[in-house]
């Protein structure tokens, strides 16, 4: 994995110096639950910023790079209790139709604006695992934020509104991971989170809405610039709950 986060960063920082400085560099990581995206999106963030330290000293406090997941596009457990079936909205939380991707789509378009002098800062989402819902404004974007990775599983779902985000991104990325491998990372997640009270219900959770969504975003992914490989090594371990 590091060889991929030094082949990646070195691609970002080369794209970033052919930009204008009023223009922010927008990449989508996507992939199906448990691949490893999260991972790897907030890897090439942190050594973005760590590079940026080292040269730069005096700016350590206008760090470059942003790392925005998805989580906080989730819609509330209140919004799925409004919906027709409230107990199998809850039961597919996580598919494509319980996140707000018309929000999402929002910041993208706003992030989208020319950098000038009246730019203000931006904020996303950010989601209380505690309480299982998403934090309105947690996640500042400043001006000076100029590379954004956003990571999140749908980001290269070649349906609406997914798409039109898509469309917004100087590149897509997607980590690709066999579905045996990303089930037995995903059952892991669910008991360290407390989403399944035993194994096997963290196993029935994962076959039955975690890789039924996978399976969506496997056949209706779009054409992605980057196609990163998620091997079962302890660098593409899950360190914290939503890879």
């Amino acid at each position: 994995m590091d060889e991929q986060v030094e082949r990646l960063v070195s691609k970002v920082r080369a794209k970033l110096e052919t930009l204008p400085e009023s223009r922010r560099l927008l990449i989508a990581v996507s992939g199906i639950p448990g691949s490893g995206k999260t991972t790897l999106a907030s890897r090439v963030s942190s050594n973005l910023n760590a590079i940026h330290r080292a040269s730069a000293p005096g700016l350590a406090d206008f760090p470059p790079a942003g790392f925005i997941p998805m989580d906080g596009y989730h819609l509330t457990r209140a919004q799925l209790s409004e919906m027709p079936d409230p107990a199998a909205a809850h039961a597919r939380r996580g598919a494509a139709f319980t996140f707000d991707g018309m929000s999402f789509l929002d910041l993208v378009r706003r992030l989208r604006e020319p950098i000038c002098p009246e730019t203000t800062t931006l904020y996303a989402p950010g989601f209380d695992h505690a309480v299982k819902d998403p934090v309105a404004d947690e996640i500042p974007i400043p001006k000076h934020m100029r590379v954004i990775l956003f990571e999140g599983n749908y980001l290269s779902l070649a349906r609406v509104p997914w798409k039109e985000a898509a469309g917004m991104m100087d590149e897509l990325w997607f980590v690709e991971v066999d579905f045996e491998v990303a089930r037995r990372r995903l059952v892991a997640r669910h008991l360290k989170a407390g989403i399944a009270k035993d194994e096997e219900e963290a196993n029935r959770r994962a076959t039955d809405n975690d890789l039924v969504n996978g399976k969506e975003i496997v056949e209706n992914r779009l054409e992605v610039q980057e196609m990163i490989v998620s091997n079962e090594d302890d660098l593409w371990k899950p360190e914290a709950q939503g890879v």
